[in-house]
């Protein structure tokens, strides 16, 4: 099978392109010509395609014989200096892709989009793709991009595109080079900056699971459906405990405010990114999204896709072996690192 992948450099596209190769397909792998190819170094068969989502002539002639297009890249940040560089990757971007798979015959196209584009609630409430939700429920730049990407997908799809979008949640596992927003969490705490927390949720699913499930809805997707692909259910607390429990290290007691966590989001944004030009640590719309606790169902997932629900125990281990491993963080127990090699 020859198989055209955006986002191979990335968390997720990086470990759809390795099952993809494990199980022989033909890998088309699109990177601009900035990004950083360590995550593809060990990929000596893929064709690297050297191009940018913003500009679909640059990737065009590549599409040509393929069976199958996977989209997985995104800008994916919380915090962005020119908002409509996002809009132009994530939501022009998958149009254009779209109609050049169609144009060039491309049968069956999977879409990587995100559970941040689902309806969550305050109260805890598990959501499913079924779950009403509206433009309006999106909260920043990236969750309405993504939103946009996702109606532009699903359009597709109505017109009579081969086009299955999926869902993942939150992933977790090793190789998280960039590190994601979620990496960072992992990351801050073992290098002890996480003194507190705030009463919010995730679902936390394994990365590998999340980047078979990519190739099995190549055959056994709906066109058109939508398919959440998650893990467990759990409060932030819950996972700092996880990470306590595994590598020896204090889980933080303190709660803060979402009030709290508010003023020091909107000083952050202000003095590190709108003054200084700088990621800030913490932002706005991070702590508004927050408020909302983000678990969900993958039955649907399950059902059509042979999706399986696991214990997040051994990615998370993973991952914070990996990035002990890598140098982003200093040692822990020496039994905790075998454990993620």
């Amino acid at each position: 099978m020859n198989l055209f992948l955006t986002g191979s450099t990335g968390f997720v596209g990086s470990h759809v392109a390795h099952a993809a190769a494990a199980q022989g397909a033909n890998l088309r792998l699109l990177a601009r010509s900035t990004s950083d190819l360590a995550a593809i170094a060990d990929l000596p068969a893929a064709e690297l395609v050297t191009g940018d989502l913003r500009h679909p002539d640059s990737y065009k002639a590549a599409l040509q014989g393929c069976d199958a297009v996977l989209h997985i890249a995104a800008d994916y940040r919380l915090w962005v200096p020119d908002p409509a560089e996002m809009y132009r990757s994530n939501v022009e971007g998958t149009r254009d892709l779209l109609r050049l798979a169609r144009e060039a015959g491309v049968p069956r196209v999977v879409y990587t989009s995100s559970v941040a584009t689902m309806g969550f609630k305050r109260d805890g409430t598990i959501v499913d793709e079924q779950t009403p939700v509206s433009e309006a429920d999106m909260i920043g730049h990236y969750k309405r991009s993504k939103w946009l990407a996702e109606q532009e997908a699903i359009a597709a799809a109505k017109a009579g595109q081969h086009v299955v979008v999926l869902n993942p949640t939150t992933p977790i596992g090793p190789a998280d080079r960039k590190p994601t927003p979620t990496g960072r969490i992992v990351v801050d705490f073992l290098k002890g900056k996480f003194p507190a927390y705030v009463d919010t949720g995730l679902n936390l699913v394994d990365v590998d699971e999340i980047a078979r499930t990519h190739l099995a809805a190549l055959t056994r997707g709906i066109p058109g459906e939508r398919y959440i692909l998650g893990g467990e259910n759990l409060t932030l607390k819950q996972i700092l405990d996880k990470m306590s429990a595994i590598s020896g290290l204090p889980s933080p007691t303190m709660k803060v405010p979402h009030a709290v966590a508010l003023a020091f989001a909107f000083f952050d944004e202000t003095i590190t990114g709108k003054l200084r030009g700088k990621e800030p640590r913490a932002t706005v719309e991070a702590v508004q999204m927050g408020r909302k606790l983000m678990w969900a169902s993958s039955a649907r997932a399950e059902r059509d896709l042979g999706f399986q629900v696991i214990p997040v125990y051994r990615a998370l281990r993973s991952a914070m072996a990996w990035f002990v491993i890598n140098g982003y963080a200093p040692p822990f127990p020496q039994a905790v690192l075998k454990a993620g090699k």
